[in-house]
């Protein structure tokens, strides 16, 4: 994945229905959690080599499985099919953040760095919001 110079509003706003109205309403959330951080589209294969859009906040340092140092984003937001993903990248002694809101988050499923979710009904979003706060803190 690479970031890019599209803008993100526009993307965002490319997102109809129910989805992009949740889409708007996390990236406000977030960028609120996130002062200064910044966003960016990033676009390309992702993990599993599916391509992807997501919106990043923040910039961290990444150390990828080749060994290559890289720049990516501290939290991330994207719209698929059938669901909402983010993903937290931030550290916290040696463990990806996420693990600590194991079963704080709500009716979501979670990979060591990732939360997806139908819909924000599903969503516990005080600790989710919370989980951002700290990224932000850790991540930048």
């Amino acid at each position: 994945m690479e970031r890019t110079s599209e803008d993100v509003d526009e993307y965002l706003d490319s997102i109809g229905g129910e989805r992009g109205e949740e889409m708007r309403q996390l990236d406000r959330s977030i960028t609120e959690r996130m002062p200064g951080a910044g966003r960016h589209l990033y676009e390309g294969k992702f993990w599993g080599g599916s391509d992807q859009q997501i919106v990043g906040y923040g910039v961290m340092d990444y150390t990828n499985r080749s060994g290559d140092a890289v720049e990516w984003f501290t939290v991330g937001l994207a719209a698929q099919k059938n669901y909402i993903s983010m993903y937290v990248n931030a550290v916290e002694n040696d463990n990806y953040l996420l693990g600590q809101y194991e079963g704080k988050l709500g009716k979501v499923k979670t990979g060591s760095a990732s939360i997806s979710f139908n819909t924000l009904d599903d969503v516990d979003y005080e600790s989710l919001m919370d989980l951002v706060e700290r990224a932000a803190r850790l991540g930048s």
